[in-house]
């Protein structure tokens, strides 16, 4: 019973080998009835066809070598990712019409072409195809089919693996960006170790394989007989942290006109200001699932919060309000708190008020969903957070980033001055 299965779906496969091996076998049914010479012929023609046109396809898809050269596995939205795929045919007899394809995930990849190879000849080509949405994508493996002019038979062969593509999103550089100032602790502050150098030596301890020989301190390793290395803290100047509202229902429009993209690409911006100007960082979302990075420094922590942002999805069920309010431990007098946000819901201002009772340092960027395409106006919290003294950007859609987040470098509104506590 299991033969017949098998042999029933091999025949609806290879409709037309079914159907040659059909007619031959009427011809030969026919002509012993009729006698009819040529019907015997036509059925010794395609009982002699059909096996050299399977030896043939099955030797065009055998006997290759590719090589795939992929140059980008990390690149900025916007910039190219780029290879080179080289087929190669090790046989004398010419291979025609293989299809190539080398799948992906990415938007707009060219993955398919057609080829023809003589004997012992190469193929190759480069692809160069732009980034245009941030995330992460998959390339290859690389699949080429051999099938014959009839469609009898198909083969198909793959080579490679699975590459993964991560595209960072476009962090526009802001020439000038404020935030009010926090209050930074005193005598009895917390010290936080780095693996930055830093002008402040916390202490000493073993050599451990990887350390770098500039970190190694000469006179400890002297007098211990054993190679030590310093312990560096962090300088004393105040944490930011970047809350970004990923709830779904905030946000508005869809792909690179949608407020998800344009609260990635400020998320990202002022990021990249902070830790330009060695100040530590640190970035909270609610997605997927709730994604922390702690506040640091230096390049290698940017492209950690790049891959956080290059992964964030607006399809969170957490309203910023309760973010914030279930992450308020991590916030001190001496942290300034960013929120970027497209929603119209006043809970969240009300909460961020709060905070700054409590000494925190806050700040919104209010993305204005209304030009987005959503029905919601943002004036009433925008009012909200004006008359709480929360310093606030608001941005549009058709808005440089840079211009406007740096606009509030050129004077701050006296009143939001005075509601922070600055004189």
């Amino acid at each position: 019973m299991s033969r017949l299965v098998r042999m029933v779906r091999w025949s609806r496969h290879h409709q037309n080998v079914t159907l040659a091996v059909a007619t031959a076998v009427a011809c030969v049914l026919i002509g012993l009835a009729t006698g009819f010479w040529l019907l015997f012929r036509v059925a010794y023609a395609a009982a002699v066809a059909v096996p050299l046109i399977y030896l043939w396809t099955r030797s065009m898809a055998d006997g290759l070598e590719v090589g795939i050269t992929r140059r980008s596995h990390r690149v900025t939205q916007g910039q190219h990712l780029e290879g080179q795929i080289l087929v190669r045919s090790r046989s004398f007899l010419p291979k025609i019409w293989l299809e190539v394809e080398d799948p992906s995930s990415v938007p707009g990849h060219s993955a398919h072409r057609v080829i023809t190879l003589g004997s012992r000849s190469v193929a190759a080509w480069s692809y160069r195809t732009p980034t245009r949405v941030r995330g992460v994508y998959e390339l290859g493996p690389l699949t080429i089919t051999a099938a014959d002019p009839f469609g009898f038979f198909q083969f198909t062969r793959t080579f490679g693996h699975v590459t993964t593509v991560l595209v960072y999103p476009n962090a526009p550089e802001l020439p000038n960006f404020y935030l009010p100032p926090a209050n930074l602790p005193g005598e009895g502050r917390i010290r936080r170790r780095t693996h930055n150098v830093t002008p402040n030596v916390a202490g000493v301890r073993p050599y451990e394989p990887g350390d770098s020989f500039n970190r190694i301190h000469w006179p400890a390793t002297a007098r211990t007989g054993a190679p030590m290395v310093k312990q560096f803290e962090l300088d004393p100047a105040s944490d930011i942290w970047i809350v970004l509202d990923l709830h779904a229902s905030a946000h508005a429009g869809e792909g690179e006109d949608g407020t998800e993209e344009a609260a990635v690409r400020i998320c990202a911006s002022i990021a990249r200001y902070f830790v330009s100007a060695n100040r530590s960082v640190g970035l909270i979302s609610f997605g997927v699932d709730l994604r922390v990075d702690e506040p640091d420094r230096g390049a290698n922590h940017y492209t950690r919060l790049l891959e956080s942002l290059a992964l964030a999805r607006a399809v969170g069920d957490v309203p910023l309000s309760n973010l914030l309010l279930e992450e308020s431990r991590r916030f001190g007098r001496h942290t300034t708190v960013v929120v970027v946000t497209p929603s119209a819901n006043e809970d969240w201002a009300l909460t961020m008020m709060s905070l700054g009772a409590r000494g925190v340092k806050v700040a919104a960027v209010l993305i204005e969903a209304a030009t987005f395409g959503a029905h919601t106006n943002t004036l009433d919290v925008y009012g909200t957070l004006t008359a709480g003294g929360i310093y606030t950007y608001t941005v549009k859609r058709d808005d440089d980033i840079g211009r406007v987040l740096a606009a509030g470098s050129e004077g701050v509104p006296a009143a939001s001055l005075r509601a922070q506590g600055i004189r």
